[in-house]
Parts: structure tokens; sequence; C-alpha cells
């Protein structure tokens, strides 16, 4: 099994809170994690309909039926369970880790959660994998466009498993639109709903344009913004939204979209091969949407917020990334594989506007070596989402 870096943050948020929350999208290895870290708890799973219906009729029962905690997967699917588990959270002694829900519904998880035990919860995000799980586990391939193209959902990485990556995302997406969106739309919408996550994959790494998509797909655009919403508690897409940091009002205010996995990207983006991918007019915003996945795990393996934003003004002039960690990054994201100099002028520009001594700047590249050229950092792709601490 390949490591995973979210296990340290697993651990240090069930020393502290008796209920932990993993989120993330399908398929991302939450429970293959969980049952790795808490080998000696109970495994119960709400996808089976016998245990839904004993936990829906008598919830109180069903908690204390665990009294050294357990596992409870796809939890939001019984929404009763979660004020029978802050009575008993209140009502015996404290213990930490006791309980771990996991779930791929972000919004259904976390507002039942939220809403029956704050302060007794703490969230984890768990992605698919990350290149430095992927270099750890030494599998990393020497051709980046290998990785981007095919994606890193575990299912695909399994050695046990043969999927070709068209077959699966293809069926990956089947299960969402049945699992995940059905019961959020009319079902006669489902064919235009998967027209409109195509179209969202020719904007993924641009500026978000409602109006556009809404006549790309021929629906309306109070349409797009809830089925937006639905993707994005869905872990298939992310919003980066604008920076400001008082540099003025010219600022640009539509957030950017990005897909969460590359290869599901080029699948949507109907790219056959790596070579199509080189080839094709998308490649510059599929290597930016993989990048900023890699930023994205970074954080979210770690249980911190993204703290990602971009920064682009009315007259164009734009910094891919702005990562407000413990100290400043300005990063721009290239598909180039040379570290030109030409390549950091933006985030250098905009270092001189912030005024703030301790931000740095950065270059993501397709190169293999991480260096240092008159004080911009330019980091290889082998080492995007670690470099920056």
């Amino acid at each position: 099994m390949i490591a995973r870096v979210a296990e340290s943050a697993l651990l240090r948020l069930s020393s502290q809170f008796p209920v932990i929350g993993i989120t993330g999208p399908r398929q991302s290895g939450k429970s293959t994690l969980t049952k790795a870290v808490f080998p000696n708890k109970r495994y119960v799973s709400f996808d089976d309909r016998n245990m839904r219906e004993l936990a829906s009729s008598n919830p109180s029962d069903f908690i204390a039926a665990f009294p050294d905690g357990a596992i409870i997967d796809e939890a939001q699917k019984v929404p009763e369970i979660f004020d029978a588990l802050k009575l008993h959270v209140d009502n015996v002694d404290f213990t930490p880790g006791k309980f771990i829900l996991t779930g791929s519904s972000q919004f259904r998880l976390k507002q039942n959660m939220t809403d029956s035990m704050a302060g007794r919860v703490a969230f984890l995000k768990l992605l698919p994998f990350s290149v430095r799980e992927f270099k750890d586990a030494d599998i990393l391939p020497d051709n980046p466009y290998e990785l981007i193209f095919e994606g890193q959902y575990p299912p695909l990485h399994d050695p046990d498993k043969h999927y070709i990556p068209d077959d699966w995302y293809e069926s990956y997406i089947d299960t969402c639109l049945d699992l995940d969106v059905r019961d959020q739309i009319n079902a006669q919408n489902l064919s235009t709903f998967r027209k409109f996550v195509q179209i969202c994959a020719l904007y993924s790494g641009q500026l978000l344009s409602m109006d556009s998509i809404a006549r790309d797909v021929g629906i309306s655009a109070p349409t797009v913004k809830k089925w937006l919403s639905i993707l994005e508690t869905s872990f298939i897409i992310h919003f980066l939204e604008p920076d400001t940091n008082n540099l003025g009002k010219s600022i640009v205010k539509t957030p950017k979209l990005y897909f969460v996995d590359s290869g599901l990207l080029c699948h949507l983006l109907r790219l056959d091969s790596r070579e199509d991918l080189l080839l094709s007019r998308h490649k510059g915003n599929v290597v930016e949407t993989f990048a900023v996945a890699e930023l994205l795990k970074h954080r979210m393996n770690q249980g911190k917020k993204a703290n990602l934003t971009f920064y682009r003004d009315k007259y164009g002039f734009e910094v891919d990334t702005i990562a407000d960690w413990k100290h400043t990054f300005a990063i721009e994201i290239k598909s180039s594989n040379a570290p030109e100099a030409r390549l950091a002028a933006n985030t250098k520009k905009y270092l001189v506007q912030r005024g703030d001594p301790d931000a740095k700047n950065a270059v993501f590249y397709l190169g293999d070596v991480t260096m240092s050229i008159n004080g911009t950092a330019y980091v290889a792709w082998k080492d995007w989402g670690e470099f920056l601490q």
C-alpha cells in the first residue's frame, strides 16, 4: 500500500478530538487510510443497506454498541446518527479519536457534524495521491506527462487492479452521477449535467464565466451556480478566489476554476494519449491544474486550509497562484522544461507591488532540477507541493 502523507495529520487530530470527519472525493482512499491508521477499530459502512436501516431505526443504541468507538464510512447517509453521537460523546469519558467518520459528500457530512458537534470534531480532507507519495513509494514516472495524463486516483495505481484510465473515468463519472448528483437535480437533467461537466473541463485553469458556461450548455446562470456547487462539494472541482492584499481596486473579482485531478480533466477533454495532451491547446491549463492540485494536497494532507489565491488586475497582469502560508509565495506555473529568467517576471513585479519583505517568488516548471536563480526558486515538477513550507 502507498503510504499517505495525511496519516500524521490524522494521528495529530485524533489525539485531541473525540470525533474526526474525513471527507474527499470518491475513491481517494479514505477508508483505506482509516483502516490502516486504526486497525483495531470496528468498521461499519452505511453503503450497506442493512446497517443504514439499523442505525436510522435506533441511532442511540447503534452508537452504544461500539463502546471502543468505530470507523463509520459514508456516515452522511444516516443523518440521525449525528445527534446520537453528540449525546454519546457528551455523556461518556472524554476519549480522543473514538469515532472516525468518513464520507464523499463534504457538504452533508460537514453540515451534520458541525451542527451537532461543534467543538467536538475536527476535519481532514483527503485528495487523490500526491507526487510526494509516489516519490516516497519509488513509483514516480520519469515523464511528468505520464502522471498528468493518467491522474492520481488510487485505484488506477493499485498493482492488483488493471484499470484502463479511460474506462475507469467513464465509470467514475457514472458513479458520481448516480450517487452524488441524482438526488440533487431533476432526473431528466442528468444528460445535461454530464454535458455541463464536459464544458466545465474547458474552463479549468481559467476565470470562471457562468454566463459562458450557461450559454454553452443551454441552461440558466443560477442553474450553473447550483451545479458548480455540486461539483465542488463532490471534490471534482476547486475554486481559487482572487487575492487583494490592498493592491488597489482594479483587481479582477472572479474566481478561477480548477479540476482536482488532471487525469479526470484529460478524460473530459477527450484526450486519448500523452501525445494528444502535448499537442493540445489545453496543455498549459492542464499543467496548471496539476500544479494547483499538488498545492492543495500539500495543505490538506497537513489538516490545514488551502490559503491559495491568484492575482489578476483589469489590465491583464496576473500571477497564477499566491500561497499565503508561513511565508507568502507568488507562483508562476509553466509547462516549460527550462528555467528561463523571463518566466519569473510577473512574480517579481507582484512582490514589488506587495511590498512584503518576507514574501518570496517561485516558478513551477517541468524540469528535473530545483534551483535558485537571482532570488527566484525554479521548482522541478517532482518537488511541487512539498517545496513551499
